[in-house]
């Protein structure tokens, strides 16, 4: 493959119980905004206006202060905005975290999500499950904090300075000091959080940064067109036009030479595999954009950089950037579409709502499946033809990583020995087989049961026929709910916030939030007390 590259093309550009769907209209004016008036249905993307986000900053901050119940706030707690982002026909949803006697609360963080003027709100998400009353003397000190830490990883580059936090994604609060240690498992890099109990030394919980991935086909066509930038005699894989998108070797130097060709179409080809990353990059940024109304990865107009050249079987995200190996034949780049859409949709993940959706399996289980949704969104939005990778729902479908075909079958998780099915066992399975349920989820909500020319696929409980809504409106749900994500994020949590997604982005219709709710139950995720009803 000869990628030929051009410049010049500017881009255009966890739902706790507490969930209370129009919690509150703050008493504040209204906006004053031209789109009002020009449309009652805005576009998908529709950013809102300065004076849209500042109502909406309002309408949040006037409704944590009167609604106390809705958080479990006490008097010795405080909230800041930490994010405020924007989403499909210009929703609002504003990250707040919260301190207690001046100490950051890992899980207590909250969102609140508006309509797109700021005016009216939809939800009120907490991830706080009890009220904190501790005391915040530690018992132990930052330096055996970080020697426990430390000993959680075989290879251990660095470790930060611990920070006591209050631990609330349990049931109880704890007071715990957490250590950042980078460093590396037996198999791969690591990011590792490990929060030590401030009392006694024990570990509560550790989650990592890096997401594993795994590899596909690395082919888009011949030639191929992708941002870059420079000039006549000096040109760098760097993408100007989506801040933060690079590529290059593992050293995280940005490619760079003499003319604005790059790659030779070989599959051993480090160049070629930073070709198809920037391709594959760019497209999912357009799909976020056109079809989930979000501004880049970050949802802030930010994106990560990508590197190639892992001597590994593997793919990765570590919470700063992605990194793509090879397949086990030695013979490609695991730079195809959906593989690096599904290392840049942990990246969405970790910017949605509270950030990290917490440890444990299941949290991870529907982490990856994120990475998965994406991967399909993306290849669907780029619709190629068959001779190269059409749209599918199967991950890994043409590299045959280890000899076994796909990695992962959405419509039919079981097929590669994952899960259709949530049950009591998901929170003890492996990640990449936890992505079942959620994956099958997305698949009936986008396509049905027996989609014309698309596999079919079963139910593990309720109606046995579902029809689809098709994959861009099940995309904009299911990236609305996570907007509202609270860690620990559960599939029970993902029901009822793409439940009420559904509510707030089609108001006129039920059509769409019925069908979420079907999907959930033919998963085996039920409905829970307060769930948005539809009439």
């Amino acid at each position: 493959m000869n990628s030929k590259l051009k410049v010049g093309a500017v881009a255009v550009l966890a739902v706790a119980a507490l969930t209370t769907p129009s919690a509150v209209n703050a008493a504040t004016a209204p906006v004053n905004d031209p789109a009002r008036a020009a449309s009652a249905e805005p576009p998908v993307y529709a950013p809102p206006s300065a004076e849209a986000r500042a109502q909406a900053v309002a309408t949040a901050n006037a409704t944590l202060a009167a609604r106390a119940d809705l958080t479990l706030k006490g008097e010795n707690e405080k909230f800041d905005l930490a994010a405020n982002v924007s989403g499909v026909k210009g929703l609002q949803y504003l990250t707040y975290s919260r301190s207690y006697r001046g100490l950051r609360v890992h899980g207590g963080e909250v969102v609140v999500a508006t309509d797109r003027f700021g005016e009216q709100v939809g939800s009120v998400n907490s991830g706080l499950q009890s009220r904190i009353t501790i005391d915040v003397t530690s018992r132990v000190d930052a330096a055996t904090a970080s020697a426990t830490a430390r000993a959680q990883l075989p290879t251990v580059e660095s470790v930060g300075t611990p920070e006591l936090v209050v631990h609330a994604t349990t049931t109880t609060p704890r007071l715990a000091w957490e250590v950042v240690v980078n460093g590396a498992t037996q198999e791969a890099p690591s990011v590792l959080h490990v929060f030590v109990d401030a009392l006694d030394g024990s570990i509560i919980e550790s989650y990592d940064d890096v997401r594993a991935g795994t590899g596909n086909s690395y082919y888009n066509g011949n030639p191929v067109t992708i941002q870059t930038s420079g000039s006549s005699g000096s040109y760098s894989m760097t993408d100007t036009t989506r801040p933060g998108l690079r590529c290059g070797g593992q050293n995280g130097a940005v490619y760079t030479k003499s003319t604005d060709n790059w790659g030779n179409g070989s599959g051993t080809n480090l160049e070629t595999a930073c070709v198809d990353a920037l391709y594959a990059a760019q497209k999912q940024w357009d799909m976020l954009r056109t079809w989930l109304g979000r501004n880049g990865v970050t949802g802030t107009g930010r994106s990560y950089p990508a590197r190639v050249g892992l001597a590994a079987v593997n793919a990765y995200w570590n919470g700063s950037y992605t990194s793509f190996g090879r397949n086990s034949a030695n013979t490609r780049q695991a730079t195809p579409m959906d593989v690096v859409a599904h290392e840049y949709g942990h990246a969405i993940f970790q910017n949605s709502g509270s950030g990290g959706g917490g440890s444990g399996n299941e949290s991870g289980g529907l982490n990856e499946s994120t990475g998965d949704i994406y991967g399909a969104l993306t290849e669907h939005y780029a619709n190629q033809p068959a001779t190269l990778d059409p749209p599918d729902y199967l991950v890994g479908e043409e590299v045959n990583l280890s000899g076994s075909g796909e990695i992962r079958n959405m419509y039919n998780p079981s097929a590669k020995g994952h899960p259709n099915c949530y049950s009591s066992s998901i929170p003890s399975t492996p990640v990449h087989s936890a992505a079942g349920p959620q994956n099958h989820w997305f698949y009936l909500l986008s396509e049905g049961t027996n989609p014309v020319g698309k596999p079919a696929s079963t139910v593990c409980s309720g109606p046995t026929t579902l029809t689809g809504i098709g994959i861009q409106k099940a995309g904009q749900i299911f990236q609305s709910g996570l907007n509202t994500k609270t860690a620990p994020w559960t599939h029970a949590k993902a029901r009822r916030a793409t439940v009420a997604a559904a509510k707030s982005l089609f108001p006129g219709s039920c059509v769409e939030v019925n069908a979420v709710k079907a999907a959930w139950t033919a998963v085996n995720v039920p409905a829970a007390s307060g769930e948005v009803a539809c009439p």
